[in-house]
């Protein structure tokens, strides 16, 4: 197995386009043609993970966090970062990173920490904007069901919980083929007026190509008249954080006890208690001040997350309960979630899980 297919793998489940535009992810250190010896999944890829997948003969590494994050102007062994690139290098150990796209797919990170709490009804707390596109294309109309069919088959056409979505229409197209056409309907240098069907399916902007390629091998006509627009709907499938339900309401006091136990979290912060019971609880791995606003519209009476500043506490508003239960607790899972979608694929590989806590913050 090379690293290009292990790459399809997690990009059909984290497709890069979900990434953030600040992040730095995919395939930042190897060759993509390069064959896989062994597999080592770590949340930070740090020169004592290097260490560890040379010990297990793993040549490719996958990591959540970037090790590549900003621009290098050298690579000279002068910190951590430069340290880690350069033993990997000497090595020929690939290293692989899938950060917020994995944050912003519907089974990610987020997912993987309303699991652990047992969360039910859960929807994305913030949905990512420019995610979704509108097709629309003309079709005679008696292939219009052999292309709707083609197209929802590559993707189009999923609206939250329901697929085939599709609006359409017919109307009178025109076309006039030149001597060097190759028409299906038709005649060359004669005008012909055609009856067709509109057409207009949603589709999420990773699956552009495929759609693309499938209205083409389906369509009748030497040139496809088609348009794509992107569009400003809320996808109620991508997006960072979610929010949910307990099975149970619990004493504020009784919710951080349980979170404690569930991430093993040793140093919980939170906001002044409002003496009521917890129910409806967002979540976000990693540092999410950004998204409390996002929590307070959707009327949660907690936000699980992490890196809350001095002032971000402020924002509560004796509105909600803010626990800050660390960076590394927070994402911690998603390892396991890496392991079961490669695993899943490529059952009987050699993929293994990082024994190192990589977390950088100690507690006394």
């Amino acid at each position: 197995m090379k690293i290009n297919e292990l790459i399809s793998i997690l990009e059909e489940f984290a497709p890069k386009q979900y990434a953030e535009d600040f992040d730095n992810v995919g395939l930042l250190v190897g060759n993509k043609n390069q064959e896989i010896t062994g597999i080592l999944i770590t949340l930070d890829c740090l020169e004592l993970v290097v260490d560890e997948a040379i010990a297990k003969n793993c040549n490719t590494i996958v990591s959540f966090h970037p090790i590549i994050f900003k621009g290098l102007q050298s690579i000279t062994g002068k910190n951590y970062v430069e340290k880690t690139i350069v033993k990997a290098i000497k090595n020929d150990i690939a290293i692989y990173a899938i950060h917020t796209n994995l944050d912003n797919v519907h089974n990610g990170v987020n997912h993987a920490i309303a699991q652990k709490l047992n969360l039910i009804n859960t929807s994305v707390l913030l949905p990512k904007k420019a995610t979704l596109q509108k097709l629309t294309t003309y079709v005679p109309i008696s292939h219009k069901e052999l292309v709707l069919r083609a197209l929802c088959n590559a993707g189009a056409g999923n609206i939250g919980n329901y697929s085939n979505c599709s609006f359409s229409y017919e109307g009178l197209g025109t076309f006039q083929p030149n001597e060097f056409a190759n028409p299906t309907l038709g005649e060359k240098n004669v005008l012909h007026s055609e009856a067709e069907s509109c057409i207009h399916v949603i589709l999420e902007k990773h699956l552009l190509s495929n759609v693309l390629s499938a209205l083409k091998q389906s369509h009748p006509y030497e040139e496809v008249a088609y348009e794509v627009v992107e569009i400003l709907n809320d996808n109620q499938t991508k997006g960072i954080g979610k929010i949910g339900e307990l099975t149970v309401e619990m004493d504020e006091q009784d919710l951080l006890s349980y979170v404690q136990t569930q991430f093993g979290a040793k140093g919980i912060r939170h906001s002044a208690f409002l003496g009521k019971k917890i129910n409806k609880i967002a979540v976000l791995g990693g540092s999410g001040s950004f998204a409390i606003s996002a929590a307070l519209s959707q009327k949660a009476d907690a936000y699980i997350t992490a890196d809350l500043k001095y002032h971000d506490f402020f924002q509560a508003e004796n509105q909600i309960l803010l626990i800050d239960i660390g960076h590394y607790e927070s994402e911690q899972f998603t390892k396991n979630l890496l392991y079961e979608v490669i695993t899943k694929k490529i059952p009987n590989f050699a993929v293994q899980i990082s024994e190192i806590n990589t977390n950088p913050i100690k507690y006394f």
